[in-house]
């Protein structure tokens, strides 16, 4: 009865997304990836960006990781896109350009989780696994007064078995966007017209008066707060930039040489640390030393305060890192940079 009751909501309500109504393996999984972390509002541009300017597993596995990169500028979380690139190359250089066909086989992509794997095996090939997203931990727990914590294995197996014997098996795939489509239109986290939902005589929740308080959720983890001192380094018409690496935030991303302190450094001395800190990297101290903007940006569990400085040189200094690299103000958007230096450089 619930499957009926919600493919009839989903067949007058459902939303018309590019990546619904077509069986192309690929074409699902790069929606599914671009999708995670990422409203759908967001996520459609970059989406047929991808599908046109890789409109095959091979020519996305064949691609430099750098335009990637590039591509994926803007969506954050910049994993995905690396775990994407890998798992294309993976499925045309180990599985002959076949998207894997079995739930098993798509699980073990890299980056794809269970999720995403039971997405794609039912969107593509209407294999009867139900999809747990945000949006399905919220109504189904509601609906039936589930109080165990989401987040957990635990929460995830008890949804799992439930949602099993849910799930229309001759449209699973239908199913599934018709659960994702009506946690996220109509049983919303805060503010639902719940008098009025086709679920509201079964609702344990509304029955119970404890809408808000479902789904419950883990712990949450601190935010860690970080504090970045960009250097913008000239002369002439160049500066220098470096790429991020492994085993931290935005791994194979450009930005300006940074300084990174544990603490802000004091207005009174932020000038001659920074000074020394270009002594000790370029052995000459700047010109000219300028403030420049101060900003905030909003990571999962980070928030970075950053500061920009303009160092200006009146030409080449004696050395140059090996970590940094000598490029030309035109051509530094060419290169994969975070949403972060995007938003400094737009302001200049």
């Amino acid at each position: 009865m619930f499957a009926k009751k919600l493919l009839t909501w989903y067949q007058e309500f459902g939303r018309k997304l590019p990546w619904r109504g077509i069986d192309n393996p690929y074409h699902i999984w790069l929606s599914e990836i671009i999708l995670q972390q990422t409203r759908i509002e967001q996520g459609r541009s970059y989406y047929e960006h991808f599908v046109k300017e890789y409109p095959t597993v091979i020519d996305l596995a064949r691609a430099s990781e750098e335009k990637v990169l590039k591509s994926w500028q803007g969506l954050g979380y910049y994993s995905r896109a690396r775990n994407l690139h890998a798992a294309a190359q993976y499925v045309a250089d180990q599985l002959d350009g076949h998207f894997p066909d079995t739930y098993e086989g798509i699980l073990a992509l890299k980056g794809v989780g269970k999720y995403t794997a039971a997405a794609i095996a039912s969107f593509a090939y209407r294999l009867p696994y139900p999809v747990i997203d945000g949006n399905v931990y919220r109504l189904v727990s509601r609906l039936y007064g589930i109080y165990t914590p989401i987040g957990t294995d635990q929460a995830y197996n008890e949804f799992e078995r439930l949602l099993l014997n849910l799930i229309d098996k001759e449209r699973p795939d239908l199913f599934n966007q018709a659960i994702m489509d009506f946690g996220s239109i109509y049983c919303k986290p805060t503010g639902c017209d719940c008098e009025n939902c086709i679920f509201c005589q079964e609702c344990v929740a509304f029955r119970d008066g404890k809408v808000e308080l479902l789904p419950v959720r883990s712990q949450k983890i601190a935010i860690k707060e970080r504090f970045f001192y960009y250097i913008d380094i000239r002369w002439d018409d160049c500066l220098l930039v470096q790429q991020r690496q492994a085993g931290d935030i935005w791994q194979g991303l450009y930005e300006l040489p940074l300084y990174e302190t544990e603490r802000p450094i004091e207005p009174s001395r932020m000038e001659s640390e920074i000074m020394q800190v270009l002594q000790n990297w370029l052995g000459a101290p700047p010109a000219a030393l300028e403030l420049g903007p101060e900003m905030k940006h909003q990571l999962t569990h980070r928030t970075i305060k950053a500061q920009f400085l303009t160092a200006k040189y009146d030409s080449k200094p004696p050395k140059i890192p090996e970590k940094m690299r000598v490029t030309r103000p035109n051509e530094i958007k060419s290169l994969p940079i975070s949403r972060l230096i995007d938003r400094y450089l737009s302001k200049l």
